[in-house]
């Protein structure tokens, strides 16, 4: 079994999103379980611990740089996978409910291991995906959230007119490379750059022109 050990790249993820030591202590349960799940089967290309703190926790946990979270009340984590961004920023901002939208059944029961592990009465799984969430659920959401999931003209389906959810934002965690596709340029607000681990990367905010004002 791995277990935890490299303090310094704790300290510095700590420090850089002024993390309590509570939470703290649950993203290394969190890292934990990443690496020992992944001993049974293939969870996440990204396994080693550093890899785990710098690769998702704080690729996950930099979206508080770019917006308020304390301003955010509702998350959805599209295609949640392992759990990032959503169960980071679950654990960083109680206050927000997370739910996470995820399919394939080996997620599902890792991610709902891990909720009753961590004891996370913030996070919700969601079992579905995403047209059909789209067009089953009307939960009151603020913000959606989108790493290594879909593709960007997938998931601006939810700008529809017929959408419950054409009203909320949408981020997309996107390479230095990623080029805008043509027909959703329309719906950028923000393409934010930010480093991480040494490699430059992107959060491209999406959103309804007509909901920008009101």
């Amino acid at each position: 079994m791995k277990t935890i050990s490299d303090t310094s790249v704790w300290r510095v993820l700590t420090k850089r999103y002024d993390l309590t030591e509570q939470q703290a202590t649950l993203l290394k349960t969190y890292a934990q379980a990443l690496m020992n799940w992944d001993e049974f089967g293939n969870l996440t290309a990204i396994t080693h611990e550093r890899d785990i703190v710098e690769l998702h926790f704080d690729d996950s946990l930099v979206l508080s740089k770019f917006i308020d979270l304390n301003q955010v009340h509702t998350l959805v984590d599209i295609g949640s996978g392992g759990g990032c961004p959503g169960i980071a920023l679950a654990i960083k901002y109680p206050t927000i409910h997370v739910y996470l939208l995820e399919v394939k059944r080996k997620k599902l029961a890792f991610l709902e291991k891990l909720i009753q592990e961590l004891a996370l009465t913030n996070v919700e799984l969601v079992p579905l995906d995403w047209r059909t969430f789209l067009r089953k659920t009307t939960f009151d959401i603020d913000l959606f959230c989108a790493r290594a999931s879909l593709a960007v003209p997938e998931l601006v389906r939810m700008f529809k007119p017929a959408s419950p959810y054409n009203h909320a934002r949408l981020v997309y965690w996107a390479s230095r490379e990623w080029l805008v596709p043509k027909q959703t340029a329309l719906y950028i607000r923000h393409d934010w750059q930010y480093h991480v681990a040494g490699r430059v990367r992107r959060l491209i905010m999406f959103q309804h022109p007509v909901k920008e004002n009101e």
